[in-house]
């Protein structure tokens, strides 16, 4: 996850060095793997285009004055978006700039295009290393301060994250905010959402239902018409692409946009393209089609969840659109969803389709129900700002169990201190808890309850609130106490002694003890002719490769892979042996797993 800090500063002020940051992060359990500065850009200054003309020998080309404040300069300039009066990114001779042709920085020297000398460059996206973009020059918003440096105007700092399976709220910028809030005593201000709905109600203009409320617990859409799709303006680009997304046109880039800053995946319909107005969300039909927006053609099914209209699917449920509504430069209408889906069916979809996105990423660890309309206005307000359009009135909010919103953790001063040995007073549970956006309610003078905010899925019993107390008072502040009673004694079991003392044996008569996966692939089985019989080796419904396809029957088959990939690198002589499970299947049952031991030898002497 990339954080740009100029972003993370619309909602908490960041005052402290980048550094200091990223450790206060990464002490408090969001580890910062490196941060990266955007900005080498010397010689680079926000100017004014003051004049466009045509050149008087090349026709694609124009003659631009440029203001800089300190002078004005001339340059020749190929971009078809020039114009007279923009606030643009200008680079003087010395610049060092990304040149497309020959794929690597270089300093810009002085030219002469077409017999007219050149005092510089107006940049795209592409030379100062935002983005891909080199069809046009990049264009600053209208108050952009003519002459000051660009790296002190548009430089930035960017946290990549590394997190750990369960912070799937710091997958959003909002969700660090909090973090940082919570660390630095600073108040975090989400977006305030506002907008005039002046369409004709939703309700008269689509017709939307769940199917299998188990598969999807909430689904909330909004209706955008009359709307033009294009570029994004520059600061929705940047923020993107800082953030490692490539911008696509201005209501998709809202959808990433969104995701970004609240963590809630959301999909844009072409509201055109559906059939009788109508979006229902059910599984498919067994060996139903679907051509995706990767322009793949999938056969589903009936443990696939998709959104369909009236006659077909036109997207997987929180994995991917389908290619038939896809939002185009012809699109004049968009149904904005914004749902929550089951995470187990959404893991189970995405791996048997070998189809993973940002949204499953997401889905799969399970998302907050609360979230799905708090989205879903924020990306509707953006939409209308960026692409224009007429709002309908009202949203589509299809919420079968409400009893999953709103979740309440109680603890106690008493289990605080017994988990972390220390004595922490209510009134600063109070503050932490508070800080990260609980909300804390007494219910006696030991113990209090937390309802847990919208952005967390991960605090479901008291030892979760526990952490969440002591990772920002810092584990440092835990005391170091020795044990007072002796460590109590483990017995093994037979099994594990007579394990080890025949890995001692093996081990003492030379040879070398390897450990394999226990998954091998059919090529490996039939090498030692293990492929077949009463028993077929079990293979898996979902196997991360070919290499890694079946349940071993026997160790014979990685060994002398194992082995073959030895002596392709020396000379040998190779004793290496394994001791580990092999599976043997049982027909309908579970397979029997025995524990043996395997060796092989070879080269001179053995």
């Amino acid at each position: 996850m990339k954080v740009p800090l100029s972003w993370l500063r619309e909602y908490v002020d960041v005052d402290l060095p980048v550094g200091e940051l990223a450790h206060r992060l990464t002490m408090a359990g969001v580890e910062v793997g490196d941060t990266v500065e955007i900005g080498d850009w010397q010689e680079c200054f926000v100017g004014r285009v003051l004049t466009v003309q045509p050149h008087p020998d090349a026709d694609r080309l124009s003659l631009c004055r440029v203001d800089i404040e300190t002078e004005e300069l001339e340059v020749v300039c190929g971009a078809p978006n020039v114009a007279a009066g923009q606030k643009i990114c200008f680079a003087r001779v010395g610049a060092n700039l990304y040149n497309s042709h020959s794929g690597k920085r270089e300093t810009l020297k002085p030219a002469r295009i077409r017999g007219v000398v050149s005092q510089g460059m107006i940049c795209s996206a592409l030379e100062l290393g935002l983005g891909e973009d080199h069809d046009g020059i990049m264009v600053l918003p209208e108050d952009a301060p003519v002459g000051v440096p660009l790296d002190r105007y548009m430089g930035d700092s960017v946290l990549e994250l590394e997190l750990t399976p369960n912070r799937l709220d710091c997958l959003s910028i909002l969700g660090v905010a909090h973090e940082v809030g919570a660390l630095t005593g600073k108040k975090v201000t989400e977006p305030v959402v506002s907008y005039a709905e002046d369409g004709p109600p939703i309700s008269s203009q689509v017709t939307i239902s769940v199917a299998d409320p188990d598969l999807c617990h909430r689904y909330t859409a909004s209706l955008i018409q009359g709307l033009k799709v294009g570029p994004s303006p520059q600061w929705l680009q940047d923020r993107l692409t800082k953030a490692g997304y490539r911008p696509i046109n201005n209501v998709v880039d809202v959808t990433n946009y969104v995701m970004l800053e609240f963590n809630q995946p959301l999909h844009a319909f072409d509201y055109d393209q559906l059939k009788d107005r109508t979006i229902v969300v059910r599984r498919a039909e067994p060996n139903e089609k679907l051509v995706t927006l990767d322009g793949v053609e999938r056969r589903l099914s009936s443990e696939v969840l998709v959104i369909a209209d009236a006659h077909d699917p036109i997207g997987l449920a929180g994995v991917i659109g389908g290619a038939d509504s896809e939002i185009g430069p012809d699109t004049v209408a968009v149904l904005l969803e914004s749902a929550t889906f089951n995470s187990y069916n959404n893991r189970q979809t995405a791996q048997d389709l070998r189809l993973r996105t940002e949204a499953t990423l997401r889905f799969e660890k399970g998302l907050r129900p609360e979230l799905a309309p708090i989205a879903l206005r924020r990306a509707t307000q953006l939409i209308q700002q960026v692409a224009g359009g007429q709002i309908a009135q009202g949203i589509v909010d299809e919420f079968p169990d409400q009893s999953m919103a709103g979740q309440t953790v109680g603890v106690s001063i008493g289990r605080l201190k017994k988990v972390l040995g220390m004595d922490i007073g209510i009134e600063k549970v109070e503050e932490v808890l508070e800080s990260l956006g609980f909300q804390i309610r007494r219910v006696d003078s030991t113990s209090l309850e937390a309802d847990i905010p919208y952005w967390r899925n991960d605090i479901t019993i008291e030892e979760d609130l526990v952490e969440e107390v002591v990772r920002i008072i810092g584990y440092d502040a835990v005391p170091t106490t020795m044990l007072s009673t002796p460590i109590p004694s483990q017995n093994q079991g037979s099994m594990t002694s007579l394990v080890g003392r025949v890995k001692d044996a093996l081990v003492s008569a030379g040879l070398q003890e390897v450990i394999n996966y226990p998954l091998v692939s059919m090529e490996d089985l039939r090498r030692i002719n293990h492929t077949d019989g009463d028993r077929p080796p079990l293979r898996l419904a979902n196997p991360m490769n070919a290499g890694q396809e079946y349940l071993r029957p026997t160790l014979l088959a990685s060994l002398l892979a194992t082995l073959a990939a030895n002596q392709g690198h020396g000379e040998g002589p190779f004793r290496l042996f394994e001791v580990g499970r092999v599976f043997t299947s049982q027909g309908e049952q579970l397979p029997q797993e025995t524990e043996v031991a395997a060796a092989v030898m070879a080269g001179r002497r053995w």
